[in-house]
């Protein structure tokens, strides 16, 4: 949807937003300047600035408009009052004194949970409410998985004054990173940058056999390292990709099933990884640097997996390239490449160069991209659309900041209780039991949780929770930890393309027009690589290890990647059956080759 038809069309109205955008911007940059501030005073904020956007931006109807309004007072009052009294709050150690602190408290969690379903539905809002009753009524439950019990002032208190709960580490993660990476993707997409990247793609791959394919491949693989979403991958780069590759004869169950999986890719390519990375950061204690390293082999192959894909449908479908008249001329590409490479210049010599944080040097580059909005691919200066740029970049920074900050309140709730009543240790003893103290087993366990869980929420969401009850099986099981984080982090993004909900899947169906149950067999085959790259990780760990021991990752890589070419070719392949069989046989004995013989050696 153009931003003009989200904006109101009273002018009073656009300026408010447009003032609210500018705040939210503004205050999270400021964070980054200006040093420290207080934890009970920035996380709070940070919400205060979020709620109008998920209350009230785009609220459909009175009755939407009046209750969002009432929440928004509602919530930015407690998490405001939050702010102002936190040298008091500090010294209550958590545990509520008053009713008048109760009821701050119900408000906040409320309004976290109503955040999070206006944003992206009710399942993970319903995992934040159970998860609340059984800390408040768990003590009823016999068993093992029942609890001792709090006090309801303690346990409020643990989630709303205390720097856990609603202002744990994930909130600090979202203020204080996650927040400035989407700051910095919402001005790249609103220049000239993802024109730049496809320019780029199409220059690269456009004459290729299956040229149009590959270029909706490398596309979605550069603007998914700056946009981190799936469904956002699949809207912009499929509203040029999908007509290109309909128009020279594609059949339509491939065209959008190639958009979905390479769109499914962004979350998993650095720098921002859909906000996975700091999460990352936050909960392994693993520097920035040394999870980009570690997750760049694999992603890719991800890339690498759906690249031999289109090759081996080419062998049944004719699938042409884009014709020389239809490719951008080499002034074009080289010029609008300059609109991401500079920024992404900045930003690399700021973290890798000066030693800045990637917070800091995001806020150079950003300032770099900003600069460039004042120009177009043709070097000139349009006062009006460099007015519509900024305007764009202030309130797509905006709602992506609120949408994101209600995903991890809301999650910080459910990791919060499982602190609190030590129900993650539970549940990680079941897992522990269930598999026998099996590592393989513990993996397909939890792999299955991850699928079933990302169906309902966000990957990210789907992520923390998984990894907060899984990770320490696993690592006790021997993975180590950035290994456990990342085998997580990669099966909580299966939903985006395995049925029955698989979002990204839907929105390609719904561009091209075809039956989603026809993309996502196109989509489940070209993207066995999200299937077969997780566990390949957990057999080749040496792929993660590119900063440390390169000729081991390379070799990991490699072999993997041989793997994943043998497997592509034998499921979509135009052979014989039993020769697809040896194929797929043949590859996934290249990769798991080392853990099959163990026994034997």
């Amino acid at each position: 949807m153009a931003l003009e038809t989200q904006l109101p069309r009273a002018a009073w109205q656009r300026a408010v937003w447009i003032g609210l955008a500018a705040l939210v911007v503004v205050y999270h940059l400021g964070l980054v300047f200006s040093g420290l501030v207080p934890n009970l005073v920035s996380r709070p904020l940070h919400m205060a600035t979020a709620l109008p956007w998920v209350f009230l931006f785009g609220a459909k109807g009175r009755w939407q408009m009046i209750s969002g309004a009432v929440l928004t007072v509602l919530g930015v009052g407690a998490a405001g009052w939050i702010a102002l009294n936190h040298e008091m709050l500090g010294d209550q150690y958590g545990f509520l004194e008053s009713n008048f602190q109760i009821g701050v408290a119900v408000v906040l969690l409320v309004c976290v949970i109503e955040a999070a379903r206006c944003a992206i539905g009710w399942p993970l809002p319903l995992v934040a409410v159970l998860s609340l009753a059984y800390a408040l009524f768990g003590q009823h439950i016999p068993g093992e998985f029942g609890h001792a019990g709090t006090p309801i002032q303690s346990f409020l208190g643990t989630m709303t004054i205390a720097e856990g709960g609603l202002w744990g580490s994930l909130t600090a993660v979202s203020v204080g990173v996650v927040s400035i990476f989407v700051i910095f993707g919402a001005v790249l997409n609103a220049g000239e940058a993802g024109q730049g990247f496809m320019n780029v793609a199409a220059a690269a791959a456009g004459r290729l056999t299956g040229g149009a394919a590959k270029v909706s491949v490398l596309s979605s693989a550069l603007f998914g390292s700056i946009s981190g979403s799936a469904s956002a991958n699949v809207a912009s780069t499929g509203a040029i990709t999908l007509p290109a590759m309909t128009r020279l004869g594609y059949p339509k169950r491939l065209a959008a099933g190639v958009e979905a999986v390479a769109s499914s890719g962004g979350q998993i390519m650095p720098p921002l990884m859909g906000a996975g990375a700091f999460v990352m950061v936050e909960l392994t204690g693993t520097p920035y640097t040394q999870i980009m390293g570690a997750a760049i082999l694999p992603a890719i192959l991800y890339f690498w997996a759906v690249w031999v894909g289109i090759n081996a449908y080419a062998s049944r479908y004719e699938l042409k390239g884009i014709a020389a008249e239809d490719r951008p001329a080499k002034r074009d590409v080289v010029i609008t490449s300059l609109f991401f490479l500079v920024p992404f210049t900045v930003l690399m010599i700021g973290m890798f160069g000066v030693g800045y944080t990637p917070q800091y040097a995001a806020c150079l580059a950003i300032l770099a991209g900003a600069a460039l909005l004042l120009t177009n691919g043709r070097l000139t200066f349009d006062a009006r659309q460099t007015a519509e740029r900024v305007t764009e970049a202030l309130v797509n920074a905006a709602k992506q900041v609120a949408m994101i900050a209600s995903i991890i309140l809301c999650a910080s709730i459910v990791i919060g209780v499982l602190a609190v009543t030590g129900l993650g240790v539970k549940i990680t003893s079941l897992i522990l039991s269930g598999s026998g103290g099996l590592l393989w087993p513990s993996l397909i366990l939890t792999a299955l949780a991850c699928l079933v869980l990302g169906m309902e929420v966000p990957t990210t969401a789907a992520y923390v929770i998984c990894v907060s009850v899984a990770g320490p099986a696993l690592t006790q099981l021997g993975l180590e930890p950035l290994q456990a984080h990342m085998f997580v982090f990669w099966f909580a993004l299966l939903s985006t393309i395995t049925p029955p909900v698989c979002g990204a899947v839907f929105i390609a169906a719904g561009m091209i027009g075809e039956n989603w149950v026809k993309v996502a067999g196109s989509a489940m085959a070209l993207g066995i690589g999200l299937y077969i790259i997780p566990l390949g990780m957990v057999a080749n760990p040496g792929v993660l290890e590119l900063t440390s021991s390169p000729a081991l990752a390379l070799f990991a890589f490699v072999r993997i990647g041989l793997g994943l070419a043998l497997v592509s070719y034998g499921l979509i392949g135009r052979r014989a059956a039993p020769l697809r069989g040896l194929l797929i046989a043949a590859g996934l004995g290249v990769v798991f080759g080392g853990i099959l013989l163990q026994p034997f050696l």
